[in-house]
């Protein structure tokens, strides 16, 4: 699992059960959907992932279980974005030991740093792991957005920050002035949003894409057109697709869990993180969106 990162990788969501605990079984069959549906690897817990409402002790379980869900198939990039540097070591030490092939974190989210501790909190990560490390660069106000100039110093003198994670407005004109400014010191950078932008982001030199997991076999089969030359086949998909796209634009995890739970993957559609809950117009909408969407469906 060494081979560089491409292709997409989903963000694995939490299953919850309606009482709010982990869901284990669901979150399992969650991993073993993506993998058959040809993820190149799994990431989280993340944003989609609510990471905000877990504790510190079930981040660390939903790792356990994520990475011996994948059995080595694929690597599991664990979200480690905390709030200071050293519970983001901390963390990311647990994961490298628990088997993760890389971590991936947001500057602090919550006390936003400016440019110089932006790259000490890599700093610190870099000094500690020997796993790669991806730049979440995400747009506020959770996020703290760098600078591709940032970024690029970050790749060329940190040992082990190979890979970012791009999601700061322009998202896609953002990928190209990171990759013009950190050259080949950089492995990779990825595209995020749920993949609304990976058409334009694959003509700009991404290596792939970390969307939601509801729909990771389409968008396997999307990127693997794009592979092939097969531009307008992998348009036809994106253009399917559009609709649910446009959709979680309004309702996010709302959306991806009542997809996940319709597919049949969770148990649950339940939700921690606070925000809009789907009514019975939305749920009605959304089945009439989703008579266009499954049939793309592969699995």
């Amino acid at each position: 699992m060494s081979q560089n990162w491409s292709g997409i990788f989903p963000i694995v969501l939490t299953p919850f059960k309606e009482s709010g605990e982990i869901d284990e079984d669901s979150l399992r069959r969650q991993v073993e959907f993506c993998i058959k549906a040809g993820a190149r690897g799994l990431v989280g817990p993340a944003n989609a992932s609510e990471f905000a409402t877990l504790s510190d002790n079930e981040r660390r379980q939903w790792l356990k279980i994520v990475i011996d869900a994948a059995g080595e198939q694929v690597p599991v990039i664990a979200s480690i974005t905390s709030g200071h540097e050293l519970p983001a070591v901390e963390l990311g030490r647990f994961a490298e030991d628990a088997g993760a092939g890389g971590v991936m974190a947001m500057p602090p989210h919550i006390l936003h740093v400016d440019a110089d501790g932006c790259y000490h909190y890599y700093q610190a990560l870099a000094a500690a792991l020997s796993i790669p490390i991806c730049i979440q660069n995400f747009y506020g106000p959770l996020g703290t957005p760098m600078s591709a100039e940032l970024i690029a110093r970050m790749c060329r003198e940190l040992d082990g920050v190979d890979y970012i994670k791009e999601e700061s407005p322009p998202e896609p004109q953002q990928i190209s002035a990171t990759l013009e400014a950190a050259g080949d010191v950089c492995k990779g950078v990825l595209g995020g949003q749920g993949a609304i932008y990976i058409m334009d982001e694959y003509r700009r030199g991404s290596v792939g894409n970390m969307p939601g997991s509801h729909t990771t076999d389409v968008l396997v089969e999307l990127w693997n057109r794009l592979d092939a030359g097969q531009e307008q086949g992998a348009r036809e998909l994106f253009n399917g697709l559009l609709p649910l796209m446009n959709y979680e634009r309004l309702y996010g995890i709302a959306i991806y869990k009542d997809v996940l739970h319709r597919r049949g993957i969770i148990s649950s559609p339940h939700m921690r993180a606070p925000g809009p809950q789907l009514d019975a117009y939305d749920r009605e909408e959304l089945a009439k969106i989703l008579e266009g969407v499954e049939k793309l469906f592969i699995i």
